[in-house]
């Protein structure tokens, strides 16, 4: 029988770099620490951008959500509580949510939170020229789409609409179960248009931006690190830290060092070198965390030869599902199906499994018998954490089982967002955390107009599935319509193949408190306090 470990194991002969297991500082990691002492983390990689409206990737919301703040926030369970609005009351039909926004809030320079500023927000992103990314989100928005598309050009035909300064009322098409959930993402955040028309591309300069989260944004200095401190006009509890230090180190080997140094205080999953793992998980300080992420294989189905769903369909079949989890030291649960486990309409029986007589099969079928034929292929990953391993992985399946020969193309985080956005490669790999903990947050990405479809995937089909399941308020009415949608994704269009959830691995100094990461990937700081902080010099 065949053992993947074995098989694979010349991947690490390849890859292997000797990392040099540092000694950790006694003397640092026992220091007295107060709320004057910086919290010391890493990015791994520059932010692309901190304007909330275009932001899409973790790096970025990691850091807007310490200093910014939405209508909503997530409370224990995941359960909308409200945050900048105090109360909202919701229509008997259920389309339309008034929101009393939170009295005596201020941004960060002072100027008191108007519900305009949600307003201007919201229809900055839906404009057409901003491009952003999640516009799509607000499709629930009576004409929000419409004007998001063009076919409208007046922003007055979008359902939301700022009454007076505390009161904003939202107009949807049709009920959204998971609505108030949305609003506690980033792309829903309030944005001052003074400060966005005054400093145009620069209005995000830590000496521009103004925020309205427990923290400030003062430092950012490309490449290397940002600096936020505590907002003293922060509208709720303050924070308990002072100060926070997001440094930007993209080498796992060089963070691991930093770490155990006593330089970092935390490091999470892209931080940690795999082969470091078994020595690692025996520490204290290792955390292991189950996450309402996915990560899949991107077909560009207008490049070919991935224009052919044959050709698609084999190579999701010619995938070891378990052979990579294993490689990447079990961070993740094998998947074929696309909604996480823990969620609304997970269902591990959809997708196509490992087969590769059956692969093979399909390749032939499409016209490339033994992977004769095929062109060109290159396979674009980003130059982060375990995805070398898991590029290098991938290209010797496809070699093995399908003949197929795939060059690798490795980006830059900014860079690898930038190509996904302008020019998908035939074949890709990507992942997608849950912005919200509602299965909607996961099927709507493939939907024909999702900013962040970069398959080039449209079915109708699909969407029309998608909105239903949306409009539905019964879960058990909800489910099989994403289960008929999922089988049309992962195998009958074969639009992406999904090949593992995650489990995220971090490391946290025994003398950090408060400092968690949920399923949903969120990494709040304003709680996080040290063990000996209340103790006097």
């Amino acid at each position: 029988m065949r053992n993947p470990a074995h098989l694979y194991a010349v991947l690490f002969l390849l890859l292997l770099i000797p990392v040099a297991a540092c000694d950790r500082d006694k003397e640092r990691d026992s220091a007295r620490r107060t709320p004057s002492t910086p919290l010391r983390i890493n990015l791994a990689t520059e932010p692309p951008t901190l304007d909330w409206t275009l932001a899409r990737d973790y790096t970025s919301i990691t850091v807007i959500i310490n200093f910014m703040q939405g209508l909503t926030c997530f409370e224990e369970g995941f359960v909308p509580e409200p945050c900048l609005a105090e109360s909202w009351e919701i229509s008997d039909d259920k389309k339309t949510i008034t929101f009393k926004i939170r009295e005596g809030v201020v941004w960060s320079d002072g100027v008191p939170l108007k519900a305009g500023d949600f307003e201007y927000s919201w229809k900055r992103l839906l404009k057409p020229e901003t491009a952003a990314g999640y516009a799509y989100f607000l499709y629930d928005v009576e004409g929000a789409r419409e004007f998001n598309t063009g076919v409208v050009k007046s922003p007055d035909i979008v359902g939301v609409n700022a009454v007076d300064d505390r009161t904003l009322v939202v107009r949807l098409k049709a009920p959204a179960s998971y609505f108030l959930s949305l609003l506690t993402f980033s792309s829903t955040f309030p944005l001052r248009q003074d400060i966005v028309e005054k400093y145009g591309i620069e209005w995000t300069k830590p000496e521009n931006i103004v925020s309205i989260g427990p923290y400030n944004l003062v430092e950012w200095r490309h490449h290397e690190r940002l600096t936020l401190l505590k907002n003293p006009k922060y509208w709720d509890a303050e924070a308990t830290l002072e100060q926070v230090v997001m440094i930007m180190s993209g080498n796992p080997s060089s963070a691991l060092a930093l770490y155990e140094s006593g330089e970092l205080d935390f490091l999470d999953g892209k931080d940690i070198p795999t082969l470091e793992v078994p020595r690692l998980r025996k520490l204290p300080d290792f955390k292991k965390n189950a996450q309402f992420r996915g990560n899949y294989i991107g077909f560009n189905t207008k490049k070919p030869p991935f224009n052919n769903k044959l050709v698609r369909k084999a190579f999701s079949a010619a995938i070891d599902r378990s052979a990579v989890v294993e490689l990447i030291q079990g961070a993740g649960i094998p998947s074929t199906s696309w909604i996480p486990k823990g969620m609304l309409g997970h269902n591990p029986s959809i997708g196509i499994d490992f087969d590769p007589e059956r692969a093979r099969k399909w390749l032939a079928e499409a016209g490339y018998p033994g992977g004769k034929g095929l062109p060109e292929i290159w396979f674009l990953y980003p130059d982060l954490g375990s995805n070398p391993i898991i590029a290098v992985a991938l290209q010797s399946m496809w070699k093995k089982w399908l003949g197929a020969e795939v060059k690798l193309n490795n980006q830059e985080w900014k860079v690898y967002l930038s190509t996904l956005k302008t020019d998908p490669p035939q074949i890709y790999r990507a992942g997608w955390g849950a912005d919200y903990p509602d299965p909607h947050n996961f099927m709507n990405l493939f939907e024909c107009k999702s900013g962040n479809n970069h398959t080039r995937w449209c079915s109708p089909k699909f969407d029309s599935l998608i909105e239903a399941a949306a409009r539905e308020i019964d879960p058990a009415k909800r489910t099989p319509l994403y289960d008929e949608a999922q089988r049309l994704l992962t195998e009958t269009d074969v639009a992406i193949a999904p090949f593992f959830t995650s489990i995220q691995y971090s490391m946290i100094k025994p003398y950090v408190r408060g400092l968690e990461i949920n399923e949903l990937s969120l990494i709040f700081l304003d709680k996080v306090t040290y063990k000996d902080s209340q103790n006097k010099d």
